[in-house]
């Protein structure tokens, strides 16, 4: 249980901070989001100390979990944020975030987005290419305003992660080439509208080692010192998020020994280090609640079908992610291997296979780890309004997202006349 500090049992029953998940569930209905607000809290000020006297600034990945209340929580702790839509921007201004703390990366900016973020006046736009830079230098200039930029160059490290979510290797579609790097950042220097700010980097998610961090770091310094040589001033240095969580046997590194060494492997580097660390910060601060509806014993396997799917958590269906699923109630008797399925009409629709629990009917089961990447991938597939969202804060919970009703998922359609 160690990797989910703030959810742990007492007298058998499962506990999200001072709140037995039973009162949650009976208040609320499942499936639930449920999130700690002492483990973000944690997170946030982990990384934030580890920097130490370095000039830093965390970026907080939005998209692992948009939440208004996760994103008010980490702006009232200090926390930049790092978006990759204009929606993810409105949502950051709507939840109090500090825009002079937002950076925009995202292969796909729209030119109203680019607008958007300019009027906002954002810490600076992560370009991932040369058109980018050419249509950003041009909208500025329409809105009489100075973009700061950095690169995002492609180190091609191989991060050692699920190749959906490697995004540091040659074949990705993003960031600019380590070879191309110099080129551009000489188009952006004498570019009327653009102001060189960064250097950025970012290769993948759920890294669960040290090396490929420090190999892409290496990597970047080596670019930062030819940039100079040039007479190119970079202010600030991002080296992207990506940390992993444990989800099951994974031993990531610390938040304290990855950003340890990230300052030890610059620290001849006056430039303000900046990490967009996202799973990490939320990822063991939440989970999903959910109910077994039937039990389904069949010769060759056993179904517990429970209310949550696909639509709900994506992720096991996605990427084969595996997550814990706790009962919520220890109970004693026969243990079964149970597959873990949802209502959703596919034979992808799965939560965990192979699960030994001693299960009933009407049993709740948490699935963990379901902080990232949980509620920001749902969807309404099989038309299914979206879980509800509560944030426990020692023994008070707070309702942050009601659960949808049907006549929301078809109030913008229209029936031609």
């Amino acid at each position: 249980m160690s990797h989910f500090s703030s959810f742990n049992y007492r007298n058998h029953q499962l506990f999200a901070e001072e709140i037995p998940l039973t009162a949650i569930a009976a208040e609320f209905g499942t499936p639930c989001y449920v999130y700690s607000s002492a483990a973000i809290r944690t997170a946030y000020q982990s990384f934030d100390r580890a920097f130490g006297q370095r000039n830093h600034l965390i970026c907080y990945a939005v998209k692992a979990n948009s939440n208004l209340a996760v994103l008010n929580l980490l702006a009232r702790l200090g926390s930049g944020f790092d978006i990759v839509s204009g929606g993810e921007l409105q949502r950051v201004l709507k939840a109090g975030g500090d825009l002079q703390k937002t950076v925009f990366s995202g292969v796909g900016k729209t030119f109203e987005e680019i607008r958007i973020a300019l009027a906002a006046n954002i810490f600076c736009f992560n370009v991932e290419s040369e058109m980018e830079l050419i249509a950003l230098n041009e909208i500025a200039g329409q809105m009489g305003k100075i973009a700061p930029v950095s690169l995002r160059v492609n180190p091609d490290v191989d991060a050692n992660t699920h190749p959906y979510i490697s995004t540091g290797m040659k074949e990705n579609k993003f960031g600019i080439p380590a070879a191309e790097a110099e080129r551009i950042y000489a188009i952006a220097q004498q570019l009327p509208y653009i102001r060189v700010s960064g250097l950025d980097c970012h290769i993948g998610s759920q890294l669960t080692e040290i090396a490929p961090f420090i190999e892409a770091a290496h990597k970047m310094l080596d670019l930062l010192a030819r940039l100079q040589a040039t007479g190119i001033s970079i202010e600030h240095l991002d080296l992207g998020g990506g940390l992993g969580v444990r989800y099951d046997l994974e031993i990531p590194p610390t938040i304290e020994e990855y950003v340890k060494a990230l300052c030890a492997a610059t620290e001849n580097y006056p430039q303000q280090l900046l990490i967009e660390p996202g799973r990490s910060m939320v990822g063991n601060a939440g989970l999903l609640l959910t109910r077994v509806h039937y039990l389904k014993h069949a010769p060759h396997r056993n179904f517990a079908i429970v209310d949550a799917a696909m639509n709900d958590m994506l992720r096991p269906a996605l990427y084969q992610a595996y997550h814990s699923i706790l009962p919520i109630a220890k109970r004693t008797g026969e243990t079964k291997i149970y597959q873990i399925v949802g209502p959703v009409c596919e034979t992808g629709d799965f939560l965990g296979h192979d699960r030994n629990l001693t299960l009933e009917s009407n049993d709740l089961l948490a699935v963990m780890s379901a902080g990232a990447y949980g509620m920001s991938m749902s969807s309404n597939y099989n038309t299914r309004p979206r879980a509800v969202e509560v944030m426990v804060d020692g023994s008070s919970v707070h309702l942050i997202r009601a659960r949808e009703t049907i006549e929301d998922l078809y109030a913008l359609e229209k029936i031609p006349t």
